[in-house]
C-alpha cells in the first residue's frame, strides 16, 4: 500500500509528497492508471497499460485522455534513456491522432526519439491494442529545462 497523500492537495511553495525510487519510474498518476514499463533503453521506451473501467469514457471506450497520458509517459520514459539523471524537461508541444477505439485488453506504447535540436526533444509512439491494432500515433516535443 502506498505511502503516499494522494489527496493530498499541492499549493504554491508546497514540498513534493513524494520522491520517485529511481530515474525511470513512473509518477503517481501513471501509477493510478496502471501503466508499467516493460523496456526502456536509447532513445526508446515500451508501456503497457491494461483497459480498466476508470479509463472508459461514456460510451465505454478507453478516454482519449488515458491513451494521451500513456503515449505522452512513454516519450518522456524514452527521453529520459539519453538524459542525465536529474534532467528537468517536459512537454512543450503534442498531437494525437486516433486510428481505432480501445474496447477492452491491454494497450502498449512503442516510443522512440526522432530528434534533439537545442533544448528540444521531438518523438514518436505508436499505441497498439492487445490485438495488434494501432489505435493512435502521437507526436510531441519536449524542452529540457535551460542550464543556470
Amino acid at each position: 500500500m502506498s505511502t503516499i497523500p494522494l489527496q493530498q492537495h499541492m499549493t504554491q511553495n508546497s514540498r513534493l509528497p513524494f520522491s520517485l525510487p529511481a530515474w525511470i519510474a513512473l509518477a503517481p498518476f501513471e501509477e493510478y492508471l496502471g501503466m508499467e514499463i516493460r523496456e526502456a533503453c536509447d532513445g526508446r521506451a515500451l508501456l503497457i497499460m491494461p483497459f480498466r473501467v476508470l479509463h472508459c469514457q461514456g460510451a465505454g471506450l478507453m478516454h482519449g485522455g488515458a491513451v494521451t497520458s500513456l503515449a505522452d509517459t512513454a516519450l518522456a520514459i524514452a527521453i529520459k534513456t539519453l538524459l542525465p539523471e536529474g534532467t528537468h524537461f517536459a512537454t512543450i508541444e503534442m498531437k494525437l491522432t486516433f486510428h481505432s477505439p480501445v474496447q477492452w485488453g491491454t494497450v502498449s506504447a512503442h516510443a522512440r526519439v526522432l530528434e534533439r535540436k537545442d533544448r528540444d526533444i521531438s518523438g514518436k509512439v505508436d499505441i497498439i491494442t492487445e490485438d495488434g491494432v494501432k489505435a493512435a500515433s502521437f507526436q510531441a516535443v519536449f524542452r529540457v529545462k535551460r542550464a543556470v
